[in-house]
């Protein structure tokens, strides 16, 4: 093994590196495609006009004639040649691969590291854009929930501040409701999803709130079915449904119309909620927070996994969503 081989491998891992690491990223991935080329070539050259005056055997021995052409001097064998000169000069081409082989070398250790460095960056853009793009939606989930807090704690606080101007004897059931509510909102939805089961019961909860200040209540109602175990949603996500059924369905008697209907089937969630639509002057800047901030968060959570339909007629308001739930509990990090 002659030393071009050591001479071969030593430049060849050089111009890797000096490739992947300089001239890819500096060059290449910048479009400066010209300048990139010019490099490489030159580095090519300068490799080559190294070896081939000092490393490789036979362009280091050879007297060039011609197109590379060199001229060996061998005996004459009197068996074959009985007559003639002793000795014989004849002229010999370098092989073809020997003008061009070891540049072929350097071209193909050119092409894997600039293959390797462009999908290198590739990759960790593609990253970077889905750890931005993570941050943005949790920081803007985190703002849609801050909304949907203090508009759930007000419309409470005037459910029992209804019940107090009554002086109601139902006030401290009231407040023990509510402080079950807080509980859930505080220590239960940090995370990403909660259970199904412990959402459902947070509805309920809310509902129960809400007819202690009601005069009639017959009309209130929700059916669950399904299997609600192991299974995870977005919390808070379906109270500001609820929310404005109970804000547009109340009438000035105080008596509401609000049937809620909860089909579990496999690992779908369909929710229909229905109330009338009773004289309400709506307030043009405040009104339709919860639900423009649920299509957000339904936007945000469920791209393709889920289905809102909203109708209205002159007597009743009805929403249906359909929700492809989550089968494992996720964390906000």
């Amino acid at each position: 093994m002659n030393i071009d081989f050591y001479v071969q491998w030593i430049t060849g891992i050089l111009l890797f590196y000096l490739n992947y690491f300089y001239l890819v990223p500096s060059y290449l991935l910048q479009k400066k495609y010209r300048s990139y080329f010019l490099i490489v070539f030159s580095l090519i050259a300068i490799f080559m006009i190294i070896r081939i005056n000092f490393f490789i055997p036979e362009f280091k021995h050879a007297r060039p004639i011609g197109n590379f052409a060199q001229t060996r001097i061998i005996p004459r064998d009197p068996h074959f040649f009985p007559k003639g000169p002793m000795v014989q000069t004849i002229k010999l081409k370098q092989p073809f691969f020997l003008k061009f082989g070891p540049s072929l070398f350097y071209i193909l250790i050119i092409t894997i590291s600039a293959i390797i460095r462009t999908l290198t960056e590739f990759y960790n853009n593609q990253q970077n854009k889905l750890i931005a793009e993570t941050h943005r939606t949790n920081t803007e989930l985190i703002y849609l929930r801050k909304q949907t807090n203090p508009h759930f704690l007000f419309n409470s606080l005037n459910s029992i501040y209804s019940l107090a101007h009554k002086k109601s004897d139902l006030v401290p059931d009231a407040i023990v409701t509510l402080s079950e509510l807080m509980r859930y909102m505080l220590y239960e939805t940090d995370n990403k999803t909660v259970a199904l089961e412990k959402e459902v019961n947070y509805i309920q909860n809310y509902i129960e709130l809400q007819k202690l200040r009601l005069n009639n209540i017959e009309d209130i109602v929700i059916n669950v079915h399904g299997d609600t175990k192991n299974k995870f949603i977005e919390p808070l996500l379906l109270i500001s449904f609820v929310e404005n059924a109970f804000k547009y369905g109340t009438d000035y008697k105080g008596a509401a119309h609000v049937k809620i209907k909860i089909l579990i089937t496999d690992h779908n969630l369909d929710f229909w909620i229905e109330n009338t639509i009773e004289n309400y002057v709506k307030d043009p800047e405040n009104s339709g927070i919860g639900l423009v901030n649920i299509q957000s968060r339904l936007d945000l959570l469920y791209p393709n996994a889920h289905q809102l339909t909203i109708t209205q007629d002159n007597d009743y308001y009805r929403v249906h969503l359909n929700l492809k739930l989550d089968q494992i509990k996720t964390a906000i990090h």
